[in-house]
């Protein structure tokens, strides 16, 4: 039934009615055999020119401002890759997808074009120097914006390249490919003077043999030990010749390579996954792997070997050993016992950070300190500092100076989250506290701190000129929607003035400062008949925006697209918002309700007052994307965007316990308020959403008769599949049986009687969607009777990617919603 081609596996099933190829076929009897579509009909196949034209808009460049503030890179896209592309050879292992030929990991969407913008005078030159077909992948800006390095892959690998920006001109760097596998390749140095890259051996063996024959069989044991939450990852390793393709694909020799293009390679050859500079440039901290290897577990939890190198790459230190992360506690704060997580001060020339965790790791301990985090310098022969104990779960640190450093620790289970001012280089200072909020309540989000480079090129906390002052910025999120602001924030009076606040009827965020004091920033623009542009502003004389960029609207057909901010509550009392999008030219009270689509993302709180918060912004421009149901617009359906279906339990209640009480109130809640509005005939809505919106999709379905149809894209429906844990759920399947039973669809397919389509791509690469979800519950309908189809997508991970397989997405969508919602007949519930 399920077959590998260059074209989509389609496979139906008539209840009542059946769609194939946009044919209606007769009712037939349900005997349990599939219909297969014919070879002719499983090729990829095109939506209306409508949609189309939305797959093909012009993409805008993405926009990156150097450091220096004074010039913009400006990276042109190009049109979706096609399926010749994205069907390239790859493998899969240890949870890493790489593609063969070029010793990197798999990618699809590169540059085809660099240009450069002042800032001051809004000038753009294009850059000169690049090949025709260029494939730019990554970039990054010389921490004295006088260089631009980038990497450009070609068939046979990735290569090195640099970019004068005074000049406005790029030439490659060296002769030698870089290894990409675990990371860009390549970072800047100690400045802007050279590079630290990650080079393929000189002299590398030929790859191991995937093919051969194999010795024996393979083989899993375990020998007992405490319980563990061990999620089920994609891509495992699954045999020796395996573990050998991935040492092999992981040999590194570092490099440093000046910008005049001296090279010189330093070290051995080492299976390689992570190296870093210090900020001085004299100490390399790599990360090497050791065997033995998991077929369970993703590389990252592999052995590791984490040493110091100097600058000609002679050890200076074995820093740790973490041995196999095979057993951790069970909560989504548990990590693994012992030093972790080793990195650079960046605000000091060599001196390591690290965690170490308390009580085994194991967030239900009943202990104060829970995390501890040490400082030690070069040239190491001093013991660890000890920095601070964390009563929570570290999350992330943002350096200063000796005197300032931002620290911030949280803890999931209860969502609490607190900012610490520290003084890494005072002794015995106490950390003063700055922030404490729930990390689900955004309209308490003070924002994060504005960041600047130093002389090492690394990232630090933006000083005001006043010596006690740093800049936030944020979404500013609010019941009127988010309003972006920037923040000075007083570190002794811990008292911010608002500097900035975007202003209806535009969404406008802070990018960057481009003055010590802040009253020069540059920002992006936009609003709903206006895509993101860029401008400058004068803060200090409140002068008006002066323009930087004037990128057309990419879509014009769609100019009148009337969007609103629905606020609203369900049956229990919760505060529920949505976006609603109307058609062009259409007039609820003139032209009556029309077929509508929701498509909804269910989240987990703890609170119901942050669940009831506002989400997004009635300013932002209206993005037609063909991943989204915006799409639909322009088939002439009304479509509600993120109805919110918050799942809340309050203090020690479990949110999913009683998810489907709480989803179903959300529904009826939103199709009320649609019909409310005249905007939604009750009798013709679809449902739909993507990966855990689809596990949605499909429980609406399964308990409720609220929609005409369905669309679940890359979705998980039995839990059982997934049994230590899904999305935010802790608890095993074996400590909350009932749960995962009642929310698992599958379980309770014969409920389901109105008409659902299944999309997957065939290369899930998402942990808990594998693709045997969408099989194994397309059987069960199947099976039971009920109108469905299933489709799956060749070559595609957990997100589509091929122009053939967006399109063909959207001309399945399309024929769904056409024949079994907006054609349709009788009342939603009922038979046709």
């Amino acid at each position: 039934m399920f077959f590998t081609s260059r074209f989509p596996s389609t496979v139906i099933i008539a209840g009542a009615v059946a769609l194939l190829s946009g044919i209606h076929i007769p009712a037939v009897a349900t005997s349990g055999t599939a219909l297969p579509v014919t070879a002719a009909e499983g090729n990829y196949r095109l939506p209306p020119a409508e949609l189309q034209a939305i797959v093909d808009a012009p993409r805008g460049p993405v926009f990156k401002l150097g450091p220096q503030r004074k010039t913009a890179l400006l990276v042109g896209l190009p049109g979706l890759p096609g399926i010749a592309e994205v069907a390239q050879p790859e493998l899969k292992l240890a949870g890493l997808r790489i593609n063969p030929r070029t010793h990197a990991a798999s990618h699809f969407d590169f540059g085809n074009s660099l240009s450069l913008l002042d800032v001051a005078s809004g000038k753009i030159r294009e850059v000169s120097g690049l090949p025709a077909k260029p494939r730019i992948a990554e970039t990054l800006w010389s921490p004295d914006e006088k260089w631009l390095a980038f990497s450009r892959w070609t068939d046979d690998g990735v290569e090195l390249w640099l970019l004068d920006v005074k000049k406005a001109h790029a030439q490659r760097l060296i002769d030698e490919k870089l290894n990409a596998v675990a990371s860009a390749g390549f970072a800047w140095s100690n400045g802007s003077e050279q590079l630290l890259v990650r080079l393929l051996p000189a002299r590398q063996k030929p790859a191991p043999n995937l093919t051969q024959k194999p010795l024996g069989p393979n083989m899993l044991e375990s020998k007992g030990g405490k319980l563990t939450q061990n999620r089920t990852y994609p891509d495992m390793l699954k045999t020796a010749a395996d573990a050998d393709m991935l040492d092999w694909q992981l040999q590194t020799q570092l490099a440093f390579v000046s910008i005049s293009g001296d090279l010189r390679r330093v070290g051995p050859v080492m299976t390689l996954t992570k190296a870093q500079a210090s900020p001085d440039g004299n100490l390399i901290l790599t990360t090497q792997l050791r065997r033995p290897y998991s077929t369970m577990l993703p590389v990252d939890r592999f052995p590791q070997l984490i040493e110091l190198w100097d600058e000609n790459g002679k050890k200076v230190k074995t820093i740790a050993e973490r041995p196999m992360r095979e057993r951790l506690p069970t909560g989504n704060d548990a990590v693994q016992a012992g030093p972790r997580d080793f990195a650079w001060r960046n605000d000091k020339p060599a001196t390591l950070y690290w965690l170490e965790a308390q009580a085994g790791g194991d967030p239900e301990a009943p202990v104060k300190v829970h995390d501890v985090l040490m400082q030690q310098a070069a040239p190491f022969d001093a013991p660890p500092q000890k920095l601070m104990d964390l009563a929570w779960r570290f999350n992330n640190i943002q350096w200063g100076n000796d005197g300032l450093a931002l620290l911030t620790e949280s803890w999931w289970k209860t969502r609490d989250t607190r900012i610490w001012r520290i003084r890494p280089g005072v002794v015995d200072s106490k950390p003063e506290l700055l922030f404490a909020r729930k990390s689900e309540d955004q309209y308490a989000h003070p924002g994060q701190p504005v960041m600047t480079q130093n002389q090492y090129g690394r990232a630090v906390l933006r000083v005001a000129p006043d010596g006690k002052s740093i800049f936030m910025t944020g979404n500013g999120a609010s019941p009127d929607g988010d309003r972006p602001f920037l923040d000075r924030f007083d570190l002794n009076s811990k008292q911010a003035v608002r500097m900035f606040r975007s202003q209806a009827p535009y969404y406008e965020e802070v990018l960057g400062l481009l003055n010590d004091k802040g009253t020069s920033i540059v920002t992006s623009r936009e609003s709903n008949e206006e895509r993101p542009n860029y401008f400058v502003r004068d803060l200090a004389h409140n002068e008006v925006a002066r323009a930087l960029t004037q990128f057309p609207h990419p879509l014009p057909q769609f100019k009148g697209v009337k969007k609103q901010q629905l606020r609203y509550e369900r049956e229990d009392g919760v505060d529920l918002t949505a976006t609603l999008y109307l058609p062009p030219g259409y007039d609820p009270k003139r032209d009556g309700p029309r077929p509508m689509i929701m498509w909804a993302y269910p989240r987990e709180f703890k609170t119901a007052e942050a669940a009831g918060q506002v989400n997004g912004s009635p300013y932002k421009f209206n993005r037609i994307s063909y991943n989204g149901p915006q799409v639909m617009l322009a088939r002439g359906y009304t479509v509600l965007d993120g109805p919110t279906m918050p799942i809340i339990g309050e203090g020690k209640k479990e949110p999913n316990d009683t998810y489907l009480e709480q989803l179903k109130m959300s529904a009826e809640a939103a199709i009320d308020e649609v019909v409310r509005l005249g905007v939604a005939d009750r009798n013709r809505i679809a449902i739909g959403g993507h990966s855990y919106g689809a596990f949605m999709t499909a429980n609406l379905l399964t308990h409720t008769r609220l929609f005409r149809a369905g669309i679940a894209r890359s979705g998980a429906y039995n839990r059982t599949l997934t049994p230590f844990g899904f999305q935010s759920e802790e608890r095993n399947f074996w400590q909350a049986r009932k749960t995962y039973q009642e929310m698992s669809p599958f379980n309770f397919a014969n409920q389901i009687k109105d008409p659902i389509l299944f999309i997957h791509g065939e290369q899930d690469n998402n942990p808990g969607t594998f693709p045997i979800q969408s099989e194994r519950m397309y059987q069960a309908l199947q099976g039971l009777g009920a109108v469905t189809r299933l489709v799956m997508l060749p070559n595609e991970s957990h997100s589509y990617r091929a122009r053939e397989s967006v399109l063909h997405m959207l001309w399945e969508q399309d024929r769904w919603l056409e024949t079994y919602v907006k054609n349709a007949k009788g009342e939603a519930g009922e038979k046709d």
